[in-house]
């Protein structure tokens, strides 16, 4: 039995290189493969997502200076699990395991990940947890690959199909979330990854349906950004002006965050004193500036319907940088996308309370593409999760911002694996 079981998959690996149309049967197994990646990706992240809920709910009851001494200990804590059940590593090992080892990613720590993760963007921490999601599916693919015995681009290819399940989970947008997955390992010669946008696409489905089912999300945009009318059809040099400014905005992110990690790597101090320190700083932000606190998935609705003065948008805007560059550099776990978008439309506001003839919406939109593309360097991903995720119609004028901010993000990239080319 042993025999004839091992005979079977040899001949199902070496059908799976054969053209489609002759092995229609073969195909439809490997459908069912990304089909049941994105089912798992969905069920994890939305199991993930409920407990997260749920923490967020429990930590909200501590406001005033409680967020200080709370924030501290759950950064202590974080550092302990890490410390003690595997350092999980960061996107940049994310995109190093895709590029250079084949798609091998080590489901070992992903418990450290979770946990580390959940105490992090719970109590306040200023990331948010595309990345802990995007690692663990993307693990579990790689692992449910090796149970097939699968090799090299095929590995590779269910490895990028569960991180688009578990970007696709949280933000909904199922071809955002597939072309997130290639896009940000930015290899330079990308259209070597072609095998992997078909698999993607099927567990991004499946990864979202599963994912509605369980928190019941409903369809539509998540945020709050006013209608936009067009109101003369060359919009969009106004929104490449917003994104300019964005992208230097970027800038300042990137090498504010470049600072405060040379000064954490200098620091000898154990993993978990360096999350406490995180904690503290974190805090008092918070404690300052509430709207700062957690990654700003709701946030965002909040900041645009505030109605705050353009001193205090640009104290936000501040803190809102130097918050997320403490939890970046500090340890804490997470992801900085949703952050951006929120640093973004801090900007964005800026601008039309500067000048509130221009368009809200136009200017909020184009300045959350252009920061997040300078950042991650993800232009189609970025406009596609926007119109997605704001209900802006108009597709050229993100589009526009988007490019902008890919062609003036600095020339060494924040995700330091992205420059690296492969052997």
């Amino acid at each position: 039995m042993k025999l004839r079981h091992r005979r079977k998959l040899v001949n199902y690996r070496e059908n799976l290189d054969k053209p489609l149309g002759f092995r229609p049967f073969i195909f439809s197994r490997v459908f069912f493969l990304w089909a049941l990646l994105g089912i798992i990706g969905g069920a994890i992240a939305g199991g993930y997502w409920i407990i997260l809920e749920f923490l967020i709910h429990w930590f909200e009851n501590f406001t005033g200076w409680m967020v200080v001494p709370v924030m501290a200990l759950a950064g202590l804590f974080a550092g302990f699990v890490i410390h003690f059940f595997g350092d999980p590593g960061e996107l940049n090992l994310i995109v190093n395991n895709i590029r250079f080892r084949k798609g091998k990613l080590d489901p070992r720590n992903n418990f450290s990940m979770i946990l580390s993760s959940l105490l992090c963007v719970a109590s306040g921490g200023s990331l948010g947890p595309e990345a802990p999601l995007v690692q663990v599916t993307g693990s579990t693919g790689s692992w449910i690959g090796k149970i097939f015995r699968l090799k090299g681009e095929q590995l590779r290819s269910v490895s990028i199909a569960g991180m688009a399940s578990g970007f696709t989970a949280l933000f909904g947008a199922p071809l955002g979330g597939s072309l997130f997955s290639l896009e940000i390992l930015h290899h330079k010669h990308v259209v070597e990854y072609y095998k992997a946008i078909i698999p993607a696409f099927v567990a991004s489905c499946f990864s979202y349906l599963v994912f509605a089912l369980i928190i019941h999300l409903g369809l539509g945009p998540i945020w709050d950004i006013p209608a936009y009318e067009m109101e003369d059809k060359f919009d969009f040099i106004l929104a490449v002006g917003f994104a300019a400014i964005a992208a230097f905005t970027g800038w300042v992110f990137i090498y504010c965050t470049k600072a405060l990690k040379r000064l954490f790597e200098n620091v000898s101090f154990p993993i978990y004193i360096k999350t406490l320190i995180g904690g503290i700083l974190l805090g008092l932000i918070a404690w300052y500036l509430p709207i700062t606190r957690y990654f700003g998935h709701h946030e965002i609705n909040e900041l645009i319907a505030g109605g705050f003065s353009v001193e205090m948008l640009l104290l936000v805007l501040a803190a809102k940088i130097v918050a997320i560059a403490i939890t970046v550099t500090s340890g804490w776990r997470g992801g900085f996308i949703i952050p951006l978008f929120f640093t973004g439309a801090a900007l964005g506001l800026i601008l039309h309370s500067i000048f509130p003839e221009i368009s809200l919406a136009l200017a909020v939109v184009s300045c959350m593409a252009a920061i997040n593309t300078c950042v991650t360097r993800t232009p189609l991903s970025t406009t596609i999760l926007l119109a997605t995720l704001t209900g802006f119609d108009y597709f050229i004028p993100i589009f526009f911002a988007s490019l902008t901010g890919y062609f003036l993000a600095p020339r060494l990239p924040f995700i330091g694996s992205q420059l690296k080319s492969e052997a």
